[in-house]
């Protein structure tokens, strides 16, 4: 199953609740969510790890479909076709 397809999805089992919920308190979800990531990342648990990046990416496409955006296209563009790293300021490696 693609992306799209997913968001699609999602939207259509999630959107009710998810526009009554309104998009400060999905994006307070989402940061919820990322700091559980963020602890299982510290801890080097592979399989909390996977857990936390399901949920990380199911908050980022609520949020997409709140705002109703395609965010499939544009991560194509930008990080397939284009290469944002370069700006990255990452240390010599």
């Amino acid at each position: 199953m693609e992306v799209a397809e997913i968001r699609k999805a999602i939207r259509k089992k999630y959107y009710s609740v998810d526009s009554k919920s309104g998009p400060l308190f999905l994006l307070a979800v989402l940061f919820e969510e990322v700091g559980e990531l963020a602890e299982a990342v510290r801890k080097g648990e592979k399989k909390m790890v996977m857990e936390e990046l399901v949920d990380v990416m199911f908050m980022v496409l609520s949020i997409a479909n709140l705002f109703d955006v395609d965010i499939e296209e544009r991560l194509v563009e930008k990080y397939l076709k284009g290469d944002p790293s370069q700006r990255w300021d990452l240390p010599d490696l």
